[in-house]
């Protein structure tokens, strides 16, 4: 079991585990420690990257997983960085500072804004207020606006509906004057010389007038007309009942546009304003700060270990060899 422990050890800071197994207790002691505080570190970075891809990003478990993953991965890269050098030069532990500092901050950040959820759902539901009694007049007087309009062309429609009811009930006939043009025979009788009658036909046209009443066609104007008032006052209700939804609509808007972004500013006002929040994120922030430096400072303090001097031997034969070889190999 311990081996399992001192190779998963090697995995996480790196170490050779061929090398490291002939080494003394103090060497592998040094891995188990650097073990133990990259667990820890891991272990915390993880829950501060599923929290942010779950809660930020809205993405699925699995994606919040390989979010976690990819925080852990960085991490490891990161610490490798110090646990594998050398104890010469100080320029990189500065660096390791500088990125400690910052690291300490953004998880502070996101574990804070988990912490104090509750606290952040009160003061956005007092900010989302505010801005939505901002934007509530300007809207609903534009929704009033056109409910006005949509009145208006109803009066005028209704008018004229009116108008024409009163003509067809003056007037529900009128009068249409037909013609037909009939050939009608005419006998005319003429007596000749000899005083005898002769009696001819002739066709003569005459023009019959026929005086019919028809039901008034502006009847047939009174349905589209009706159409039309009706469309009209379903838009008005719509309008309505828009304006009635209107608040609820535009909280919706508003928290449709909140994000981290959001949830940050909301979350330094909460700092500001409360001297108990602020001394709970600087404990998180100290914390963070100190988990992620420890590594560093036992590194600094680390004494060199017989593994520390396999390794330097091991370069020091290789050089021996690489110089050999070019003291052999002749001059082309």
């Amino acid at each position: 079991m311990e081996n399992r422990w001192i190779k998963f050890g090697c995995f996480l800071t790196g170490y050779k585990y061929e090398v490291l197994k002939g080494c003394s207790e103090i060497a592998q002691r040094a891995v188990k420690r650097y073990t133990s505080a990259l667990l820890i570190i891991c272990i915390l970075w993880a829950f501060i990257g599923y929290s942010f891809v779950s809660r930020y990003l809205a993405a699925e478990w699995y994606y919040s997983c390989l979010g976690a993953a990819l925080f852990v991965v960085i991490i490891l890269q990161v610490e490798r960085q110090i646990i594998l050098s050398d104890t010469h030069g100080t320029a990189k532990y500065w660096v390791r500072g500088f990125i400690a500092v910052i690291m300490a901050i953004i998880g502070s950040i996101v574990i804070d804004q988990i912490i104090f959820r509750e606290d952040i759902k009160h003061k956005q539901l007092f900010e989302l207020n505010a801005q939505v009694d901002s934007l509530l007049p300007a809207k609903e007087a534009e929704l009033k606006a056109q409910a006005t309009e949509t009145e208006t062309a109803i009066s005028k429609k209704e008018t004229e509906r009116k108008a024409l009811v009163d003509e067809i009930n003056k007037n529900p006939t009128i009068q249409v004057v037909t013609s037909q043009n009939d050939a009608v025979p005419v006998a005319t009788t003429t007596i000749d010389s000899n005083k005898t009658a002769i009696t001819k036909t002739n066709l003569v046209r005459k023009t019959a007038y026929t005086v019919n009443a028809i039901q008034n066609p502006k009847m047939s104007m009174l349905a589209p007309l009706d159409q039309q008032i009706k469309e009209l006052r379903d838009i008005k209700i719509a309008q309505e009942n828009r304006i009635v939804k209107l608040r609820d609509e535009v909280e919706q808007e508003a928290k449709a546009n909140s994000g981290f972004l959001s949830e940050l500013q909301l979350m330094y006002h909460i700092l500001r304003d409360s001297g108990p929040a602020l001394f709970v994120w600087a404990l998180w922030a100290l914390l963070l700060l100190g988990i992620e430096i420890f590594i560093m400072v036992n590194k600094i303090t680390h004494r060199e270990t017989d593994y520390d001097a396999t390794i330097q031997h091991h370069m020091e034969l290789q050089k021996r060899k690489l110089k050999l070889l070019a003291m052999q190999t002749p001059e082309v």
